[in-house]
């Protein structure tokens, strides 16, 4: 049976501040600039869920795209979106908030939940011109 990836995209908007309480205040804002704003500042976030899997014979899915929507909206959007990263979002507490991070968080929430097929990437947009790659471990 051939494998075939699907994908859905959704979009939520939050805000955060990249901080390392580790650093002083001038490191984190040569590291960081002005996403170390302490008064936070947001992005329109774009996530990309890439599910991989056989074909279904008798659907002629992977996976059902309006289930995988469901799925993203209820385990990980109606925790991040319109949503203090740093402070509102269980998955992420204890967690420098950059995109590299947050798209690893998602992934352990939401990798368990997509049977029968298998997550394989999932791509977090910033911005239009910034995205990151996540395809596991």
């Amino acid at each position: 049976m051939p494998e075939v990836t699907v994908t859905r995209r959704l979009r939520f908007n939050a805000a955060h501040r990249i901080h390392n309480p580790d650093l002083s205040d001038a490191e984190n804002t040569t590291l960081f600039g002005k996403c170390n704003n302490p008064n936070w500042h947001g992005h329109n976030y774009t996530l990309d869920v890439s599910v991989t899997g056989p074909v279904d014979a008798r659907t002629g899915y992977v996976v059902d795209l309006g289930r995988l929507r469901d799925l993203v909206q209820e385990v990980l959007l109606e925790h991040l979106d319109h949503r203090n990263l740093n402070l509102d979002v269980d998955f992420l507490r204890g967690i420098n908030p950059t995109s590299e991070n947050i798209v690893v968080a998602c992934w352990e929430v939401l990798a368990p939940r997509v049977a029968p097929g298998r997550l394989t990437r999932l791509r977090l947009w910033e911005t239009p011109n910034n995205y990151v790659d996540y395809e596991g471990r």
